[in-house]
């Protein structure tokens, strides 16, 4: 019989006045990253019970919002309302942890959530042996890693190119048809320039609030972002985790976005 918590909410708020970090300011640029000595965090078994919610609203799916939270996997509210942001913080963990990322909390993602483990980190990580600021996309695993001073602050759910061909008429053009193949670029960018209120008619449709990294490849939002690679080329996140990404302000001009 699962046990009830009358006291959840404020357990809750308790745990966010005392746990939550403020991502820090970027720090001052160096010709290179700096090796340092940090481990990553250790996250102990969850206190709260914690249930398989599927997608549905609750003081359960607050607890599973929470430990999403405490895991470094970003989202927008801990309200217990399973918004999309919530779907793509859970699709996130689900692949970081090689689960079948369907976006639901089904029973053995409830487990792998309540199980001891380390926050989830990017490969520029200070436990990997660097100290810097850097937007890590990971093709293959289909996920983004903000990482500032050579910690990890944020991992999302993205989607990107999906390498097959393509011929749409271009949406800025009229009768003018774009070909090509639809790849997101693996390497090390610059941010080059910035598009930072609401909407905008790309070529390829409408995107929301594009940060460009090379040429007409960019981050930014949408409102369709599956766990599978589907975009043009850009990388797709969520419109809540642009938002939040352009209030961090990791992806100002001149900052690192590293494919791979």
């Amino acid at each position: 019989m699962r046990t009830r918590r009358p006291t959840l909410l404020c357990a809750l708020v308790a745990t966010l006045v005392v746990g939550f970090v403020m991502p820090g300011a970027a720090q001052a640029k160096s010709s290179g990253p700096k090796s340092v000595a940090v481990k990553p965090v250790k996250v102990a078994r969850y206190s709260f019970e914690l249930v398989a919610v599927g997608q549905s609203n609750g003081s359960d799916t607050a607890v599973i919002q929470l430990r999403l939270s405490d895991l470094g996997f970003w989202v927008k509210d801990v309200n217990g309302v399973y918004d999309f942001s919530t779907k793509q913080a859970v699709m996130a963990f689900q692949k970081y942890n090689k689960l079948v990322p369907t976006g639901s909390v089904d029973d053995k993602t409830a487990v792998a959530l309540a199980a001891p483990q380390h926050k989830a980190v990017g490969i520029t990580d200070g436990g990997r042996g660097y100290a810097d600021d850097v937007v890590e996309v990971d093709k293959a695993r289909q996920l983004m890693f903000v990482v500032r001073g050579g910690v990890t602050v944020m991992t999302l759910n993205v989607s990107t190119g999906n390498d097959k061909p393509y011929e749409e008429p271009d949406a800025n053009t009229p009768n003018v048809m774009l070909r090509g193949v639809s790849i997101t670029p693996v390497g090390r960018f610059r941010v080059q320039r910035l598009r930072p209120d609401g909407w905008w008619v790309g070529d390829m449709g409408s995107i929301y609030r594009p940060v460009y990294f090379k040429g007409g490849i960019a981050v930014h939002g949408s409102i369709v972002v599956p766990a599978y690679p589907a975009s043009h080329g850009c990388v797709r996140v969520s419109v809540m985790a642009m938002d939040e990404l352009w209030n961090m302000n990791v992806l100002a001009r001149g900052a690192k976005v590293w494919v791979y």
